[in-house]
């Protein structure tokens, strides 16, 4: 059994007071802000540093020169896990892009059947983000236009086949499903429905949301924008409490001015997402990508015709852009990667009883540290 330990003076999401935080055998026993610490017990004053979960990126197409998309074999898999593990991702979704039918119904087995059989720390895999292939071909953005399918119950149960309990979230094109019959078998399955590259009018959207769509994909991106005469995906999604936005914060995605105004109107329903490609980890570059190759500049992805693809700048590191750029404070950035996500998908936020280990103290927005068994004092 391992001793008992406390910290002093954290700082928690949501508490206007510094906390003491008890661990005991390696997890949260205790929060108070009037706790006492009993005598020859070890105290580590966090100085005001935030403690937090770890991060959980719902959009990650790949890492270490390796896409999702492409397994061939589950070796990948652990590697990739340990490396977000040490970048302080608690957990995410493998994201699956538009593909021969017979490369996704590859990757969704390797990744259904991966179990951890590691002694080292991993970031858990929730289950498969499956982004296509039923998009809009107006709005594909990189995706493959001759593997997109159309968005009919026979397609989309021939996607799946035998792998929907490896997916959680479905980014679809909602004004593709003329039959409406789609949703509602999703939501039978228990898959979490996401719209993206798409140019749903406003009442092809709501009547997507009435229907069981709960997300939007990279808000802003592979939609049509935001306009006073034509609200579309977008504005239906900012003005309903029921929906949550994921958006990437890089700063070339989306401008900051925008992300401001995201964070103004949909704060409380707001999350990051890296949307991060095989290259996530390696640096700038050229590199293959199925059949084509993107290269990478600044941590930003592109097509040789200029097509935004994505980026290679990890979740966590977008919390300090974020308050960089003043669209919001420090608790704000950090709630939108760590505890936002975890709503959006129904996942437990609560500190109490979660593995010592799992928990991030923050000494700045730039700068965060996995919680060891002992923590050293907070520097002055």
């Amino acid at each position: 059994m391992m001793a008992p330990q406390w910290l002093d003076r954290v700082r928690l999401l949501g508490r206007d007071r510094l906390q003491q935080v008890q661990l005991a055998d390696g997890k949260v026993v205790a929060i108070g802000a009037d706790l006492i610490p009993p005598q020859a017990v070890g105290v580590v004053d966090f100085a005001g540093d935030y403690l937090s979960l770890g991060g959980v990126d719902l959009q990650i197409n790949g890492a270490l020169g390796i896409p999702f998309s492409g397994l061939k074999t589950a070796a990948p898999l652990p590697k990739i896990s340990r490396y977000l593990w040490q970048q302080g991702i608690d957990a995410y979704a493998p994201t699956i892009v538009t593909a021969p039918l017979g490369a996704i119904h590859t990757a969704l087995g390797l990744i259904h059947q991966y179990v951890p059989n590691s002694l080292e720390p991993e970031a858990k895999i929730l289950g498969v983000h499956l982004e296509g292939p039923f998009l809009n071909p107006h709005k594909r953005g990189a995706h493959p236009q001759e593997y997109l399918q159309p968005l009919t119950l026979e397609a989309v149960q021939a996607v799946l086949a035998a792998f929907s309990p490896a997916v959680c979230i479905l980014t679809l094109a909602p004004e593709l499903d003329t039959s409406h019959q789609v949703l509602p078998y999703l939501r039978k399955l228990g898959i979490t429905v996401s719209l993206g590259h798409s140019m749903a009018t406003l009442a092809q959207a709501q009547a997507a949301f009435e229907a069981g769509a709960t997300m939007i994909t990279h808000a802003f991106n592979a939609m049509p924008p935001l306009h006073h005469r034509e609200p579309g995906l977008l504005a239906a999604a900012l003005t309903d409490q029921r929906v949550w936005c994921g958006v990437i914060a890089d700063g070339v995605h989306v401008h900051p001015q925008m992300l401001r105004l995201l964070w103004q109107c949909a704060g409380d329903r707001l999350f990051l997402v890296s949307d991060a490609l095989a290259p996530l980890g390696l640096g700038d570059g050229l590199y293959p990508w199925d059949e084509r190759h993107i290269e990478v500049k600044n941590g930003t992805a592109r097509l040789a015709d200029g097509t935004l693809c994505g980026t290679t700048v990890p979740l966590l590191a977008m919390v300090g852009r974020l308050v960089d750029w003043g669209v919001c404070n420090f608790e704000a950035a950090l709630t939108l990667a760590t505890v936002n996500p975890r709503r959006a998908l129904g996942l437990r936020t609560e500190l109490l009883q979660q593995p010592a280990t799992h928990l991030l103290r923050w000494r700045s927005p730039d700068h965060y540290e996995r919680l060891p068994a002992t923590c050293p004092p907070a520097r002055p």
